[in-house]
């Protein structure tokens, strides 16, 4: 089962995607626990990484999709994998597209949660982070026990600046610019499950979990 999560930041699909690895003893993979692996491996993809990288460049589509393509060879990812951040723009689904096809594979599933770019500005920007031990709380969904203070450590938390509403909204329309056109993309190929992402988390699993079966 080769599953990709879509959905806008803040719209809880790593959370998902983990939750999917988990019941399905499948790899949750993320593009950046790639990238470190093989750099700090010094693999051979992971220097021609490591060179755009170091100049602040834009690593190519094509050697990501080297990258991911020698990840999905492991072991563990026998039954499949749930890949997360990875593809962003039709050129790079595109081209992860053609290296599976090479190895007579294909995308199962395009898991889409949706929520509202509304509901993430107010979900975001109710995030709070503990200055010291990187702790996270949300005011209304997972408040400290005393506010603005660490229930781990006592230190302060702050609301980060990424978390802030307009770095989110800003986040939002590089989003749907670049990654939304993605859903289409799948769309045509017929393998798009839209997913209501305002729902509880667990009924969104429930939900995910209900088109992927037992």
């Amino acid at each position: 089962m080769k599953i990709i999560m879509l959905g806008a930041p803040g719209a809880g699909k790593g959370t998902q995607a983990k939750m999917i690895a988990s019941k399905y003893g499948i790899p949750h993979i993320s593009t950046g626990d790639i990238f470190r692996a093989n750099i700090k491996n010094g693999t051979e993809l992971g220097n021609k990484a490591k060179t755009y990288m170091d100049k602040g460049e834009l690593v190519p589509d094509e050697l990501v999709v080297d990258l991911i393509m020698d990840r999905f060879k492991a072991d563990d990812c026998v039954k499949g994998y749930v890949l997360d951040g990875f593809p962003r723009t039709i050129p790079q689904a595109e081209a992860l597209d053609r290296a599976l096809a090479a190895n007579g594979e294909k995308v199962d599933f395009a898991i889409n949660v949706d929520v509202p770019d509304e509901n993430i500005v107010n979900r975001m920007s109710g995030r709070r982070a503990c200055v010291n031990c990187g702790a996270t709380y949300h005011i209304v969904f997972n408040a400290p026990k005393t506010a603005d203070k660490c229930d781990h450590c006592g230190a302060d938390l702050i609301l980060r600046d990424d978390d802030k509403p307009e770095t989110v909204l800003n986040r939002l329309d590089v989003y749907h610019k670049q990654t939304q056109p993605l859903i289409d993309y799948y769309d045509k190929a017929g393998i798009v499950r839209n997913i209501d992402g305002t729902q509880d988390m667990d009924k969104v699993f429930a939900d995910i979990t209900a088109i992927l079966g037992d």
